[in-house]
């Protein structure tokens, strides 16, 4: 089955259906892709527009399209939209009556559907009478959503998906594409094999969410701190996830307690309950949630403005795809998480699969890998997107790390206390407790004969967070070894022998705060607080008469241009974005008369011919955008080029090691230097063969256990910069 479509008609297309004037991403290949008949695998970014790359070729493809969701939320709130968006849409799942279902097989035999929803359950792999009923159909596309679920290397694995196969098995030449957002290479490989599309051509989008802000912060008084966050965004929705059912109920307690309107969400709520809260929250007649992971899936929720992390992910991909409920709509957003170490041992208990040891050992890395990335002294998009395989600079300027006022001290002194106490302890034991000895707890838990010690108490002048960051610090660089039994005990190596006997020193990075952004200044584009409310009040009307969340009617940023530039009539609000001709003609007149009276009163016209458009996207999606060196970064590379080595330019800067690395390595991704100019290529060369042969492509640990001490942190870090580049 293929199908000839001019560019030209696919955006008319777009414009006509869902309001959009140009395609984002990967989505125009995609969509050529599929109606020239061919399958695809997509991998895009939460919020990227996945659902346009199936629906947009089902609005012009003849018959049905079969749509395979995960959740009964989701299904409903995707047939929602594209109701709202004059598209025939049904679902059929386990939530419905069995007349309501047999209405929507009449309708869908009957032609009067052009996307149905159905849930893999329903796809039962030894019966052929579900088989004969797609047969009736006749369907011209086949689309699977979130389709990490079929692969065990995923993060959220579904047996029920194994059986769609069959799919492709009864129909070969209907064309699949399978989405998902977060899949790693052994997944994404995994996803093509068991849904037997082996000749499906690979999408993969830029991962890069900018719009968000990323944000890790130390677990102390956390509830504390995310009420704090929330009153100062009082009018914002948001998501917070915690690990327990017990804790979102405690959470959403404490955060009650403080006035702040919070409702819970998990899975041990009956279904009434839980479909309840999450039409509350769709409605915003609760801003904020307190969930486990077993909300947000089905969200398609576009003005979520920040996701908080109470407890520490399972692994990165989860932690991303949560992540990326924020900022949907694309306007600016927050994630923030608190990490402790104490959530890192609990999810190690968590992480064993009872008699699947290969099972345990996938979930074990990739719980190390979500360790790695909080505490780990970087970029944070950076490190998420090389987890994804995606080349980023080091500096992007909208996480917690960018977006500090570093400072260096010696804390040669401090560091050999603590090797001290590991030592005079037997290295045997972890962080906290070493921590304890140096403060001099009081605890019962310390043991008499540790009180004994010369090191116990020295360390009262320090705060524990200073303690845990130095400990952190000199992990990272090295200098420090930890053991990977559930006891993670501290333990020495070389480097730090060589501290301990005062023959090297050791300078910790301080963190002065970070210059964080508040999101209601960041936005571009200024309107009217008062037109604003208008225009929200309007959507909620119609959205409430209708029973639908307000952001199925529009999105958020929909409002904005419509605030920012006035448009007076109907053919002005349809270059707004969202508004499809189906839109203008339902609802654009509610609009235009607050846009007209608001105009009037203050005597003022239409703005719409300053909206510039953008350009179209063509077939190749541009690199993703770089971030311009900032001022620090230039001194750095003004010293490199009047000669200094990297440790003499952190000498004279009095900067960490790592800081110059980092400073250096963007003008390295930029092309400004050379990567030989920075590692000889014979050292370069056996570096990155034994990348090579650690076989990932995150962590600096294994590398360095496999090179030893002659090769440095220093040297393998910029190595991964110009492997992850493409080099050889």
């Amino acid at each position: 089955m293929s199908t000839t479509i001019t560019t030209d008609t696919l955006h008319k297309a777009l414009k006509h259906f869902f309001g959009y004037d140009n395609f984002r991403l990967n989505q125009l290949p995609v969509i050529e892709t599929i109606l020239a008949g061919n399958d695809v695998m997509g991998i895009m970014p939460t919020g990227g527009g996945k659902s346009i790359c199936y629906q947009l070729p089902a609005m012009l493809l003849p018959g049905i399209t079969i749509v395979v969701s995960p959740l009964i939320a989701l299904m409903k709130d995707q047939v929602d939209s594209l109701i709202a968006n004059g598209i025939h849409a049904a679902f059929l799942n386990s939530s419905q009556l069995a007349e309501t279902q047999r209405n929507v097989i009449t309708q869908a035999r009957n032609g009067q559907i052009k996307l149905l929803y159905i849930a893999p359950e329903r796809i039962p792999s030894n019966s052929s009478s579900f088989i004969d009923f797609l047969r009736d159909l006749n369907p011209s596309l086949f689309a699977v959503d979130e389709a990490h679920c079929i692969s065990s290397w995923g993060h959220d694995f579904r047996p029920e998906y194994l059986k769609l196969a069959i799919l492709k098995q009864n129909f070969p030449n209907t064309p699949v594409i399978a989405l998902t957002a977060s899949a790693d290479k052994l997944t994404q490989d995994d996803i093509v094999k068991k849904l037997d599309v082996p000749r499906a051509k690979v999408f993969i989008s830029s991962f890069n969410r900018p719009n968000i802000s990323y944000y890790i912060r130390p677990k102390q008084n956390a509830v504390g701190k995310i009420a704090e966050y929330i009153l100062k965004h009082k009018d914002q929705c948001g998501i917070i996830y915690a690990l327990s059912r017990a804790s979102t109920e405690e959470i959403a307690g404490k955060l009650h307690a403080l006035g702040i309107k919070a409702a819970y969400y998990h899975a041990g709520l009956d279904a009434a309950e839980r479909s309840r809260v999450q039409e509350d929250f769709q409605k915003d007649t609760y801003q904020v949630i307190v969930a486990t992971i077993a909300f947000g899936m089905g969200i398609d929720k576009s003005n979520v403005r920040y996701v908080i992390h109470h407890d520490v992910p399972k692994n990165i991909e989860g932690y991303y795809q949560e992540t990326g409920r924020a900022g949907r709509d694309g306007l600016k957003s927050d994630a923030i998480l608190y990490y402790s170490r104490g959530d890192i041992m609990k999810l190690k208990s968590f992480a064993v699969v009872e008699g699947n040891p290969a099972q345990t050992a996938i979930s074990m890395n990739k719980l190390k890998q979500i360790e790695q990335f909080c505490e780990s002294d970087t970029c944070r998009r950076q490190y998420l997107m090389q987890y994804f395989g995606e080349p980023f600079p080091a500096y992007c300027g909208s996480c917690d790390y960018c977006m500090s006022s570093l400072e260096e001290r010696d804390a040669t002194v401090d560091a050999q206390k603590l090797l001290s106490a590991i030592v005079r302890t037997g290295e045997r034991y972890g962080t906290g407790y070493i921590i304890d000895i140096l403060r001099g707890s009081a605890s019962e838990k310390i043991q008499p004969a540790h009180k004994e010690l010369k090191t116990y108490g020295i360390g009262r002048d320090v705060k524990r967070d200073e303690w845990e960051l130095l400990v952190k610090q000199m992990l990272n660089n090295g200098c420090l070894e930890r053991t990977e039994d559930q006891y993670s005990a501290l333990q020495l190596n070389h480097k730090s022998h060589e501290i301990l006997k005062g023959h090297s020193n050791f300078m910790l990075v301080m963190h002065k705060g970070v210059k964080e952004k508040i999101m209601a200044e960041e936005e571009e584009l200024a309107y009217d607080e008062q037109l604003m409310k208008d225009l929200r009040g309007v959507r909620y009307e119609l959205a409430d008469r209708e029973h639908v969340p307000a952001y199925n009617i529009l999105p958020d940023n929909s409002l904005v241009e419509m605030a920012t530039y006035l448009p007076q009539t109907f053919d002005e609000l349809k270059q707004i974005s969202g508004f499809g001709d189906y839109k203008v003609s339902k609802y654009g007149a509610f609009f235009i008369k607050i846009l007209q009276q608001f105009a009037k009163d203050n005597n003022m016209v239409s703005k719409v011919h300053l909206k510039v458009p953008k350009a179209r996207a063509s077939k190749k999606p541009a690199e993703p955008k770089q971030a311009s060196a900032g001022n620090t970064q230039l001194a750095s590379l003004s010293l490199f080029r009047d000669g200094m080595t990297m440790q003499e330019i952190a000498d004279y800067r009095r900067l960490s090691l790592a800081t110059i690395e980092n400073h250096l390595s963007f003008f390295v991704n930029e092309g400004t230097i050379e990567i030989t100019q920075l590692v000889p290529q014979r050292r370069l060369d056996k570096i990155v063969e034994a990348i090579k042969q650690s076989g990932q492509m995150v962590a600096l640990k294994p590398v360095k256990e496999i090179l030893g001490d002659d090769y440095s942190y220093s040297e393998i870090r910029l190595a991964f910069e110009f492997y992850r580049k493409g080099g050889k």
